[in-house]
This record gives C-alpha cells, sequence and structure tokens, in this order.
C-alpha cells in the first residue's frame, strides 16, 4: 500500500505541474495507460495468493478513483485557461447580450410618390379625405352615374365581397361619402387602395389611386381645370416648361370629361418606346362634375359647378423613376427598392 501511495502523491504532483493538454495526456499514459503503471499492477494480481487478490486490487482500485478525477479535474483547469486567454486575445466578452445588426430601411418609392402628391395638392388648398377600401355598389357605381350594364361592373373586372359589396375599384366614393357630411365648397384629394381584376406590366390587382374634387358656387371651369392640373404635372416632374394637353373622353362621373397628357419626360418628346414613339404620356383622367352626380346630394347644379380627377401613383411612379413594368414595385426585391433610399 505504501507503494500506491507514493504512486498516487506522485501522479498527483505531476498533473498539477503540466500546462499543456498534450503533456497531460502523456502522463495520464504513464499511469493508467496500456503499458501504466497502475494497470500493470492490475495485471499482477494473478501471481499473489488467492487471499490477498481483493485486498490489493480495491487498494489499486482506489488510487486509480482518486488520479482520474485529479486528471480530469486538471484537463477542466487546463482548458479553462485556454478560454481565458481567447478571450483575452480578442477582447470579446461573451456574457453582453447580442447586438442586432438592423439595416437601415428607406420610404418605398410608391410611397414617397403618394407623398409628394400629397404635399403638392396640399399646396394648392386640397385636404386629404379617406374612406372604407370595402365599398358598397351604391358608392362605388350608382351614387357616380354608373349604370347597372356598366363593363365596369362585370365580374371579371370587379372583385365581389358579400352581395352588394365589393373592393372599391376607384377612391371616387370618398368623394360622394365627403359631400354627404360636409358643407359646400368643398377641395379634397382622396387618396389609396384600390382593387381590380387585371394583372400584367402596367396593371397590378392592388394600386394606388389619388382621385381629387372641387365643388364650389363660382370660379370652377375647365380653364381652371386645365391650369390646376399643368401646374401639377410641372411641379411633380419639377420641369416648368412640361406641355400638357387635354383630349376628349367619357366618364359617366363628368362631363365634359377629358383625358390629360404629358409630353414625354424620358425623350423631351421626340419619341421613344416608353411614349410609343408619339412623344405624349397619358397621365390621368378628369373632366366638370356629371349634375347626376350632384342632385342625389341635395346640391344644386344651377349655383355649384365642381371639377373632378384621377391618377394613377405607380403610374406617375413608374414614369417619375424610369420603371418599365409596374409589378416591380410589389417583388420585394431589395435590389430594386434600395435604389429608392
Amino acid at each position: 500500500m505504501q507503494d500506491l501511495q507514493q504512486l498516487q502523491e506522485e501522479a498527483l504532483a505531476l498533473f498539477e505541474c503540466l500546462d499543456t493538454p498534450h503533456a497531460l495526456e502523456d502522463a495520464k499514459a504513464r499511469y493508467l495507460g496500456k503499458t501504466g503503471a497502475l494497470t500493470e499492477r492490475l495485471k499482477s494480481l494473478g501471481s499473489l495468493p488467492h487471499e490477498a487478490r481483493k485486498e490489493v486490487g480495491a487498494q489499486i482500485n482506489q488510487v486509480k478513483s482518486v488520479i482520474s478525477a485529479a486528471l480530469e479535474e486538471r484537463r477542466q483547469a487546463l482548458a479553462k485557461q485556454q478560454q481565458d486567454r481567447e478571450l483575452s486575445a480578442s477582447a470579446l466578452d461573451i456574457t453582453l447580450p447580442g447586438r442586432q445588426m438592423v439595416e437601415r430601411g428607406g420610404a418605398h418609392p410608391v410611397s414617397r410618390t403618394l407623398e409628394r402628391i400629397e404635399t403638392l395638392f396640399h399646396g394648392m388648398g386640397f385636404a386629404v379625405a379617406e374612406g372604407p377600401e370595402i365599398e358598397s355598389e351604391s358608392y362605388n357605381f350608382s351614387a357616380l352615374n354608373i349604370p347597372d350594364d356598366h363593363p365596369a361592373r362585370a365580374m371579371h373586372d370587379t372583385f365581389y365581397l358579400a352581395p352588394g359589396y365589393v373592393l372599391r375599384t376607384h377612391t371616387s366614393p370618398v368623394q360622394v361619402r365627403y359631400l354627404e357630411s360636409h358643407p359646400l365648397p368643398v377641395r379634397i384629394i382622396a387618396p389609396g387602395r384600390v382593387y381590380r381584376c387585371d394583372s400584367d406590366v402596367t396593371h397590378t390587382p392592388m394600386f394606388h389611386q389619388v382621385e381629387g374634387l372641387w365643388v364650389a358656387d363660382s370660379g370652377i371651369s375647365l380653364a381652371v381645370l386645365k391650369g390646376l392640373l399643368s401646374e401639377f404635372m410641372r411641379a411633380f416632374f419639377e420641369r416648368k416648361d412640361l406641355p400638357t394637353r387635354f383630349r376628349p373622353s367619357f366618364f359617366p362621373f363628368t362631363e365634359p370629361s377629358a383625358e390629360m397628357d404629358i409630353g414625354c419626360v424620358i425623350c423631351a418628346g421626340q419619341g421613344c418606346r416608353v411614349c410609343s414613339h408619339t412623344g405624349w404620356l397619358e397621365v390621368l383622367g378628369c373632366g366638370l362634375v356629371q349634375p347626376k352626380v350632384l342632385v342625389p346630394l341635395g346640391i344644386d347644379p344651377e349655383r355649384y359647378t365642381g371639377l373632378a380627377f384621377g391618377l394613377g401613383v405607380e403610374r406617375l411612379a413608374m414614369i417619375r423613376y424610369g420603371v418599365d413594368d409596374l409589378r416591380t414595385f410589389y417583388e420585394n426585391d431589395l435590389r430594386f427598392l434600395r435604389r429608392f433610399q
């Protein structure tokens, strides 16, 4: 037993002196390996008398357990020392809470365009009005002098919900609701999302419109309408000499009605693929408010007149930013959206 005790003390002292995991494993082999000191003693138990084997074997196993425990303790101590050295070298405190890197975002190009439109019209004296996106057929169609057999009411053009209700196809119903609840005169724009069953390079099932309405007892004419919209387009595209023109058209809720074109801002009117080589770009529809819209609201069309217009926000964004496919605005491709930050 004295020999085993001396072997144990020798092993423990050696472990404490070693400062690398490799040296420690070499020391382990010296005592606990296949040819180690304790292993050899266990092999020699067969040469002892039967009565002595059990006692000596127990003593050897006890020393082996002590040495194994000391070996594991030293392993952990060396691993801790190594970790401390690495942390000190990297100056990294892993106990600190994590820092999540948040990428700086930016306004969507459609949002930027909508904000620009609202700002410009606000400077012209227009207030902003809002209304529901789920609208009754009465407000969406009938109140705007759109007859029952009009193509816009067809199932392939409009998203129908419960009987009598649709996803609004334009923001014009907001104008009707505003006239019902506000005294004259009114001068508003109605921006918002609208929905139609359509999808191609210039149409999506959901898009944004800005409808405008100005009703007063004097001062409203086609000349005022043309001047107002021409001035807006020149301010929007920042071109004081931007040419505009108005072509006769038809809308159930205005009479007379017109389509407004601007000189192509891409080719300066010389003709290009964007303007189909005409030098002009169609940007909105407009006209004087149809008396049949005013009369059901209790407004005397002999006393009051109004002008109205409607423009597509994505349409203006495509022209302003040189985008040739409207659908790219909604594909959430960060490579595309980062261009506008």
